[in-house]
């Protein structure tokens, strides 16, 4: 990449860090800390959540019939989600060894935390679980195919790709078979087991 990439590139790093600084500070507003991966709320907030939470049959009469109808649809997704979750795994499992290829870690992208706020009622509990799984294996998934197609084809496109994953900026540019040739091994080489994480 050129210093004018590579520029934008640093500066566009450093804002994603000023954000997750900015997002510390709103865990300390809400009066909460991470302990051991979970959130833990002060003993007055907890109660507080208590007293907003909606009862179940009030959230059921508040219910549209769309949404009703609805409801069959987005559970029947967790069948192929469960499926898209074991290939996955199965798939790096395999071929990320056969590769050497440092293996995506389930639980970073996988995060089911939400059903632990006392504001929620049973039914949103379950609804929180529900996207938190089917995201969180979409952005499992992601990070395992970015891999993949860093190490055997790390090629931009020629035309603009919405939402690119993060590796994607890193990708040769199209048409730079020269590049190709010459950085191809060290884009391997940036996957390999023990290599530290970009």
């Amino acid at each position: 990449m050129d210093e004018r990439t590579d520029s934008l590139l640093q500066r566009l790093h450093e804002a994603e860090q000023a954000l997750e600084r900015e997002f510390d500070l709103r865990r300390e507003a809400l009066s909460y800390r991470l302990e051991r991966g979970k959130a833990v709320f002060e003993q007055r907030v907890v109660a507080e959540h208590r007293r907003l939470r909606t009862g179940l049959l009030q959230f059921l009469a508040s219910t549209s019939l769309r949404t009703y109808a609805s409801v069959p649809f987005v559970f029947a997704l967790i069948v192929p989600l469960a499926f898209l979750d074991l290939s996955v795994t199965v798939y790096q499992a395999v071929c990320f060894r056969l590769w050497g290829i440092r293996r995506v870690r389930r639980a970073d992208h996988v995060v089911v935390d939400r059903h632990r706020l006392a504001y929620l009622n049973g039914i949103e509990k379950l609804n929180c679980v529900y996207c938190g799984y089917a995201n969180g294996v979409i952005a499992f998934t992601r990070e395992v195919a970015s891999r993949t197609e860093q190490y055997w084809c790390p090629i931009k496109h020629a035309l603009r790709v919405k939402g690119a994953h993060s590796r994607y900026r890193g990708f040769l540019d199209y048409g730079d078979a020269e590049g190709l040739r010459r950085r191809s091994d060290d884009l391997r080489d940036d996957l390999k087991d023990g290599k530290p994480q970009r």
